[in-house]
């Protein structure tokens, strides 16, 4: 799984704004960067009277609407989804996926504050770098709104760099975390089974699914 990473603050500190300067940093450097935003509104994609829409109503699980420039897809749910459901969507083609929101996940978080706006937030977890333009009495890493050559190289050596090789398990929809022994274990079966087949030449990327039916 690549490297998540959210960005909280009060609503009006600035976050989006923050997302639209870091992310061609981060693509500058070479590097595939993923959004996902949350939100407490309904979400209409497509109108109504429209194909994809028709398809849902009629029934199916998920709607995938093709052009030769984008891809969207609109999934019904019936609960709440996890971050982690979110991320197997996108897959594992990414050096970094930034989240707008998302306070209350386990992830690590950068908090964009302005002083106008009020008091940093509570009570969050992994916060390790704090965006703002008023320096604040914290042992918490620090920088301007501006700086984003510097927030961009703390990601990068912090979270994009380690990842030289992922490999990532789930059982039934939940991710499994697993030692530096068992991942090197299942990766050497797994790629010396693909090696051996007929066709197979350079591999970067391997994928297998399972769906086992009663």
């Amino acid at each position: 799984m690549p490297s998540i990473v959210s960005i909280v603050g009060h609503s009006g500190s600035g976050k989006t704004t923050l997302l639209e300067k870091l992310i061609p940093e981060l693509r500058s450097r070479g590097y595939r960067v993923a959004t996902v935003k949350h939100t407490h509104h309904h979400i209409t994609p497509d109108q109504p009277e429209k194909d994809s829409q028709r398809h849902l109503q009629a029934g199916s699980g998920a709607a995938v609407i093709s052009s030769p420039d984008q891809v969207t897809l609109t999934k019904s749910v019936t609960s709440k989804v996890s971050l982690d459901d979110i991320i197997r969507l996108l897959g594992e083609d990414y050096d970094l996926i930034l989240t707008e929101g998302f306070k209350q996940d386990n992830t690590p978080k950068i908090e964009v504050h302005r002083k106008e706006i009020g008091p940093l937030l509570t009570n969050l977890e992994k916060l390790f770098a704090i965006v703002s333009d008023d320096p604040l009495d914290t042992k918490i890493r620090q920088f301007a709104p501006d700086d984003i050559s510097g927030l961009a190289t703390l990601l990068e050596e912090s979270f994009i760099k380690p990842q030289k090789e992922v490999i990532v398990l789930y059982i039934n929809g939940v991710s499994i975390p697993m030692k530096s022994f068992i991942k090197n274990i299942i990766t050497n079966v797994l790629v010396g089974i693909a090696i051996s087949l007929k066709g197979v030449g350079q591999i970067k990327s391997l994928e297998v699914f399972l769906r086992k039916r009663d």
